[in-house]
């Protein structure tokens, strides 16, 4: 990173777009300039808050898990499943064979 007496030149944005496998049109390289210094400015306002004494965080709010009870519940009717699927035999879905060699 920069510090504030050197500026970021164009060689350094040509080298970070080939570190970054990207292909930059010349006449672009100027406002990447620009942007690329903006983006190292924020970083150093960041770099520059006294962050003693706080704990890193994996999120910035508190999350907690909001667990129902595991209470068993009847189920669906046979009959109401069974409604959707293309072929049934019984209670039963019927579908093709998937064992090499045989076949129906």
């Amino acid at each position: 990173m920069s510090d504030a007496t050197t500026p970021l030149g164009i060689d350094a944005v040509r080298h970070v777009a080939k570190l970054a496998r990207l292909a930059i049109p010349e006449d672009r390289l100027p406002q990447l300039q620009g942007e690329l210094i903006a983006i190292l400015s924020h970083i150093e306002q960041l770099q520059s808050i006294d962050t003693t004494g706080l704990e890193p965080m994996a999120h910035p709010l508190t999350l907690s898990n909001r667990l129902a009870e595991d209470v068993p519940t009847p189920g669906m009717p046979i009959a109401d499943l069974l409604r959707n699927a293309p072929a049934t035999e019984g209670d039963f879905l019927v579908v093709p064979k998937v064992l090499q060699g045989e076949s129906s």
